[in-house]
Parts: structure tokens; C-alpha cells; sequence
């Protein structure tokens, strides 16, 4: 008898998994290519990518995890017995596992920045505060930048040695409402400004010359990883849930949630930053260099600037608990007796390996690795060279391996939606996925 934990409700199993979706690839990267992209143009383009080359191989995962209501491993090994595509398991666990050991050190700068706005050291009315420098001192430190990688990590290890329901369920099903409501004050906040609709214009009324190659490729990528495909998560969550749920309608509400949180983000960022005299080509540094600047010069910049690091914590953390979970689903198979223990020395491993990513912009700075700072260099591996591969294994898993019975059974969906996922899963997303891959890899080429 499976001592396998489950999720409870199909709202739990929904928020969990748009909760690994929606981190900071949707409201710190997701403003900031947009920024740099043309705003609206590189919107649209994202939002097509997301529904025809992402949502499909979502929905690949969520039937290989769901049908085999196993860990990522076991799942392959007895759905495909004697063939290695139980590989694309252990490689998703590594990716997963280097993911959230750099991932961890930006959580860390979150909770300086936090740590900071509690104390009423940020957006002071009495001093002008040189946001630049605060960051580049909080990611220089070698203590502090070690210790809030460490609370990070410990955050995240609570909840998941906790379990599906009474820890990753139970966290998703507050935070992310709370990220909803939390996204609406700021958007509200920011598009009462004075000139705020020239952000709102930036976002949805296309600039067509940037309509090209390369914001297509750019928008691409960003619709792709922020899914939280590749990495076999979603095969891990989609194993914990009931074999009666319908996973194509549970995949759409979580990439439209993605989308709307994306958004929701660029409306925050934008119109404040329009209305303030900035220009939203500010690349990385906009969410913690440039908002803090934005919001230090509105009435109660401070409580506005405290919420947006909230809401950003719970987005980042729902994210975290979803890499940790593949590593520890993998290791403890079905005896749930082991979690604790080794949540804990997953954890603690994780935390160990980035350290020298935390480090990278300080003590380690002159350590190069391809031309590339450590956390850089791990962001690469991860994000360009494993995540594609894995989610290119992923579609050819799906569109060729599974019969077509077995896909139209376990979809259980009218006969148009399978026959345009059938098509996407087969054809489209492998092309998309190997044209990320090749753009990927293409400057250890130059």
C-alpha cells in the first residue's frame, strides 16, 4: 500500500503548480526583457509562445506524472521499462537541485531587502538613499549575502519537509492568493500616478519595430522558462494528484495565471516608472535598484516598497519548494517517513553547492568560469543547457512514445483540444525547443 501523500483539492494541486510557475521569472525577469524589448510587441509574442510551444509540454508532464503517480524516476522506469528515458528524471533532479542552489542567493537578497524595509531603512523621507550602492554592498558581502542564502533555504526546507498537504499545499493556498491581492494594490497605486499611462501604453499599444527575429526568440525563452518546464517539477506534482482530474484545464488555468501575474507585474513596474522620469530599459537591476528609487518618491513609497518584496518572497519562495520537492520526492520514493530527514540534507546540500554562487559577486568575483561569474556560469548550465534538453526529451517522450490511445486517454479532453496538443507536442515545441537550445549555447561559440 502507497504511503504517497496527496493533494486534496484540485484548487491546491492548481496553485502549487502555477506557484512553481510564477517566481521570479515572471515578476523580475519577465518585467525587464519586456523593457528591453519593446514592451508591448515582446508582450504579445510572449503570451502566443506561452499557449502554442509551453502549455503544451506542460501538459506532457502533467500526463507522464499523473499517469504514473510515481517520482519523476519511477515514472519513466515503469512507463517505459528497459529503456533510459528514466534519465530525463535524475537530470531534471540535478537541474532542479543547481537551479535552486543559485536561486537561493537572489531569495537571500529578497529577504536583505525586507529585513531593511521592516526596519525603515529603505525609501527614507529623511535621507536619499543610492539604491545601486545598497545592492551592490548586500550582493558584495560575504556574510550577509551567505546568511540570507542560508534563511532562504531554511524557509524553504521547513515547508517542504512538512509534506504535500500540510506543507507545500498548505503554503500555496495563502500565498498565492495573497499574491493576487497584494499585485492589485500596487497596480491600482501605480496607475493613479500622474502619467502613468504612458507605461500603459508602453505595455499594450505595439511599437512594431520590434517586431524581429530576435524579440520573437527573446519572448520565446521567457514564455518557455517560466513555466517551470524541463525540469520534470511538474511531473513530480502532477504524480500527487487524483487520476480524475483533467490536466489539460489544470495546465491552461496555470499558464494563464503565469500570464496574468507577468502582466500584473508590468503594470506595477511600468507606469511608475514612466510617471517618474525613468525609461524601462533598465535591464536586471529594475526591481531592486530602480523600483526602490520609483517608489521612494510616492506617499508611502516605504509600505508599497515592503508589499512588492512580499508578494515577491511568496513568489520566489512557491518556486523554491517546487525544485526542493523533485529532489526529495526522487530520494524517498514512497516512504513518506523519510521526508523530514531528507528535505533537511537535500537542503542543506543545495545550500552548500551555492555558496560560491552567493559569493561570486564578491570574494569570488574574479573567479571566471566561460567568461562567466559562478552564479552566472550555473544560471548558463541550468537555464540554456539543461531545462531545453530535458523539455526536449519531455515532447519527444510524449509526442512519440506514448501511443496516440494512451495521450488521447490520459488528456481526456474533446477531440479538438487533443488534436491541436498532439500537433504542438509532435512538431511544434521540439522545433521551438531546439531553435532555445541552439540560441542557448550558440555564445560558447564565439
Amino acid at each position: 500500500m502507497s504511503s504517497r501523500d496527496q493533494f486534496t483539492t484540485k484548487i491546491g494541486f492548481i496553485l502549487a503548480a502555477a506557484g512553481s510557475a510564477i517566481g521570479l521569472g515572471a515578476i523580475w525577469k519577465f518585467p525587464y526583457m519586456a523593457g528591453t524589448n519593446g514592451g508591448s510587441v515582446f508582450i504579445l509574442l510572449f503570451i502566443l509562445c506561452t499557449f502554442f510551444i509551453g502549455l503544451p509540454v506542460l501538459i506532457a508532464e502533467f500526463m507522464i506524472g499523473r499517469r504514473g503517480q510515481k517520482d519523476a524516476v519511477t515514472s519513466f522506469k515503469e512507463q517505459a521499462p528497459g529503456k533510459p528515458w528514466y534519465l530525463i528524471g535524475w537530470g531534471g533532479m540535478i537541474i532542479a537541485g543547481l537551479i535552486l542552489s543559485f536561486y537561493s542567493v537572489v531569495g537571500g537578497w529578497i529577504l536583505s531587502y525586507l529585513a531593511r524595509a521592516f526596519t525603515l531603512q529603505l525609501t527614507s523621507s529623511s535621507t536619499h538613499i543610492n539604491y545601486a550602492d545598497l545592492f551592490g554592498s548586500i550582493i558584495s558581502s560575504p556574510f550577509e549575502a551567505v546568511l540570507v542564502q542560508g534563511l532562504f533555504m531554511l524557509l524553504t526546507v521547513v515547508i517542504v519537509s512538512a509534506g504535500i498537504k500540510g506543507g507545500i499545499e498548505k503554503a500555496s493556498t495563502w500565498m498565492m492568493p495573497l499574491l493576487f491581492i497584494f499585485f492589485i494594490v500596487l497596480v491600482v497605486r501605480s496607475l493613479t500616478l500622474d502619467g502613468a499611462m504612458e507605461g500603459v501604453k508602453f505595455m499594450f499599444v505595439p511599437d512594431w519595430s520590434y517586431f524581429n527575429a530576435e524579440t520573437f526568440l527573446m519572448a520565446l525563452g521567457q514564455a518557455f522558462f517560466s513555466l517551470s518546464v524541463g525540469i520534470a517539477v511538474m511531473i513530480t506534482y502532477a504524480s500527487y494528484l487524483s487520476k480524475t482530474e483533467k490536466i489539460g484545464n489544470s495546465a491552461i488555468n496555470v499558464a494563464s495565471m503565469n500570464i496574468i501575474i507577468s502582466l500584473l507585474a508590468g503594470l506595477v513596474i511600468f507606469p511608475a516608472v514612466f510617471a517618474l522620469g525613468y525609461t524601462p530599459d533598465q535591464g536586471p537591476g529594475l526591481v531592486f535598484i530602480i523600483l526602490p528609487a520609483v517608489f521612494e518618491q510616492l506617499p508611502l513609497g516605504g509600505l508599497f516598497l515592503t508589499i512588492f518584496f512580499i508578494l515577491l518572497l511568496f513568489a520566489t519562495v512557491t518556486s523554491s519548494i517546487s525544485m526542493l520537492e523533485i529532489v526529495v520526492a526522487i530520494a524517498i520514493g514512497d516512504k513518506a517517513e523519510k521526508r523530514k530527514k531528507v528535505a533537511w540534507m537535500g537542503g542543506i546540500i543545495i545550500f552548500i553547492f551555492g555558496i560560491p554562487s552567493a559569493l561570486s559577486f564578491g570574494i569570488l568575483s574574479d573567479v571566471k568560469i566561460l567568461d562567466r561569474s559562478i552564479f552566472d556560469f550555473v544560471d548558463f548550465l541550468t537555464n540554456s543547457i539543461g531545462m531545453p534538453i530535458g523539455a526536449l526529451l519531455i515532447s519527444i517522450f510524449a509526442g512519440y512514445y506514448y501511443t496516440k490511445d494512451i495521450s488521447r486517454k490520459e488528456l481526456a479532453s474533446s477531440s479538438m483540444m487533443f488534436t491541436i496538443w498532439y500537433i504542438l507536442i509532435r512538431y511544434v515545441s521540439p522545433l521551438a525547443i531546439f531553435i532555445i537550445f541552439i540560441q542557448g549555447i550558440l555564445p560558447l561559440f564565439k
